[in-house]
């Protein structure tokens, strides 16, 4: 099935978990399978817990953490790669074991981003309560914060919560911890994955928010991974690094990079499951923590704040930067974008932002040669209109999701961008985010 009427509705961020593999871009590989969120729980070796401290004034849950009882556990993370990182990015990134971590304390309604020195020390200050509830060292825990960038943290409500939520901690608390990291969030993007490997069955599972200020070249998002699977630190990293590559770089909503982006992987082992390097358990457990990732990033464009439809463009020619130049100008677009809101098969936006992004590039003549479809009709060849059916193709974009393929000159080169449509609920949503 697509995403459809029941993954679009209301922005209520209490909703439950949408079908993980509901898109025709996040196919399942067979040897995993998706279990039920709403009582799997996490995987072994793993608590997790949700509260309400006060940081939003909605008295909604705003303050999440997860913790692994492993006692030598093995992690990984990546984060924004803004100019202005926020106090828990910058943190985390310089007083961590990001190849060890034993906890995430994360937090909503507040970015703690743009802050200053108070920012910093009052991100210390949380990280230092959160590891004496949990009796683990400071430099075991990192943070995560999404919300208002330059409003300062409530480092008194945090420290509540931190006390609130330690004895709470269970296998089930990620349903409490989703709804705390949640933000202009309409649906829950949470799951949890049972992976048969040839060496045995490990569980993997993920929390994730986003719905705007997601850009490509990593998109603004809270995502935490865990299994209970062995890995070893050079794994876990690379691991993660390529599928975020190849899922949330490759997300848009609005092109709008931001300070917090922050995805962690952590591993308990507790499985008792060794994932060697080079390897047909790496291979088969890469494939699935791709696929978590890459379903998690297109939940997050459906999500888009006001969204309708969705989109991927796939570039491809014979130049990796020209081909990536492309797909992220189609994919930001306001042109393109608000053309999908209204189902509008106007491809000359297309064309538009195509020549727009190769602009005084010499990778390829001008005028360029390209060819165009729209959900698998041709519609330019050689950069002339071909005698598609237009009746057929003003049909075919009233779907929720919606394919452009961009062939350029040449070959070896191809990329591929999700990205949401732009329109009115979207600039409602945003006028009135902090009143």
């Amino acid at each position: 099935m697509s995403f459809g009427d029941d993954v679009w509705g209301d922005r209520t961020s209490d909703g439950p978990p949408q079908p993980l593999f509901g898109s025709r871009w996040t196919p399942r590989p067979e040897h995993v399978r998706e279990l039920d969120p709403a009582t799997a729980g996490l995987p072994a070796g793993f608590r997790a817990a949700g509260v309400a401290c006060g940081i939003k004034p909605s008295g909604n849950p705003d303050l999440g953490i997860v913790i692994c009882d492993s006692d030598r556990p093995v992690s990984a993370a990546r984060f924004t790669t803004t100019a202005t990182p926020a106090a828990p990015v910058l943190l985390s990134q310089t007083h961590c074991r990001l190849d060890g971590l034993r906890a995430v304390l994360a937090n909503s309604g507040c970015a703690n981003a743009e802050t200053g020195q108070r920012g910093m020390d009052d991100a210390a200050k949380t990280q230092g309560a959160a590891a004496i509830a949990l009796g683990v060292q400071p430099e075991e825990v990192a943070l995560g914060s999404t919300g208002g960038i330059s409003w300062y943290l409530p480092v008194d409500a945090v420290l509540r919560g931190i006390l609130d939520a330690a004895p709470r901690l269970r296998r089930e608390g990620d349903v409490d911890f989703q709804q705390a990291i949640q933000t202009t969030d309409a649906f829950e993007k949470r799951a949890c994955l049972e992976v048969q490997l040839p060496s045995g069955v490990v569980r993997l599972s993920g929390q994730c928010k986003g719905a705007g200020m997601i850009s490509p070249n990593f998109a603004t998002m809270l995502c935490f991974i865990q299994t209970d699977a062995a890995l070893q630190p050079h794994t876990a990293d690379l691991l993660l690094g390529v599928c975020v590559k190849r899922s949330f770089d490759r997300c848009s909503v609005d092109g709008q990079l931001s300070t917090n982006d922050t995805a962690i992987l952590m591993c308990s082992g507790a499985s008792e499951v060794s994932i060697q390097p080079e390897s047909e358990d790496e291979l088969r457990f890469g494939e699935a923590l791709d696929s978590l990732l890459r379903t998690l990033g297109i939940m997050m464009v459906a999500d888009g704040e006001g969204a309708q439809r969705i989109a991927r463009v796939v570039v491809r020619g014979g130049h990796d930067e020209g081909v990536a130049t492309v797909a992220r100008e189609v994919a930001n677009s306001p042109l393109v974008k608000t053309a999908l809101h209204g189902a509008d098969p106007n491809w000359g936006r297309l064309i538009q932002a195509t020549g727009a992004a190769l602009a005084g590039r010499d990778w390829w003549p001008t005028p360029l040669i390209m060819d165009l479809s729209i959900q698998g009709m041709l519609v330019c060849s050689a950069s002339t209109p071909t005698d598609c059916d237009q009746d057929a193709l003003a049909q075919a974009v009233q779907e929720r999701e919606i394919e452009y393929e961009i062939t350029l000159p040449g070959s070896g080169a191809e990329t591929e961008m999700f990205f949401s449509d732009l329109g009115h609920e979207y600039i409602r949503i945003n006028a009135e985010y902090t009143t």
